[in-house]
């Protein structure tokens, strides 16, 4: 995917409300979920003396798909950890269709990767939960 950059130094926050813009998103898709449990089932018995490490590392990725369409994918990657021992990881690529109108050029990479991927975290956020919590620990 090609690089949109996000550079938000000197942006104007009123040329977005004098503007008539919109932000569609077309569509939401799970392009790829990977869940690893590796010391399963010791790891679900053992009693945990303490909360385990939890690392989340964000990416996101976007390229233009059509004149005024955008192909956002926010990637996470979930590490949980106890006593260096790995517990579980959890990748996913969860992607979205977006289209944006009449937007200022000096906010289009702002609204693709940064307002499009907040919208999306939630959704991504709900499968990640669920993963963790059919492979055996609570919900993440």
């Amino acid at each position: 995917m090609s690089d949109i950059s996000a550079d938000a130094a000197n942006l104007n926050p009123s040329a977005l409300q004098d503007n008539n813009f919109s932000l569609t998103i077309n569509a939401q898709y799970l392009r790829d979920l990977s869940f690893e449990n590796p010391r399963a089932p010791e790891s679900l018995l053992q009693p945990q003396a303490a909360p385990p490490d939890i690392s989340v590392d964000v990416d996101v990725k976007a390229r233009q798909v059509g004149p005024e369409a955008y192909e956002v994918v926010l990637g996470l990657k979930v590490t949980a950890s106890s006593a260096d021992s790995p517990l579980f990881v959890v990748e996913i690529d969860y992607g979205a269709v977006v289209t944006i109108r009449n937007a200022p050029e000096d906010y289009l990479g702002l609204l693709i990767v940064v307002e499009t991927p907040r919208l999306l975290f939630p959704f991504a956020r709900a499968i990640i939960a669920d993963a963790t919590r059919d492979g055996g620990y609570p919900a993440l």
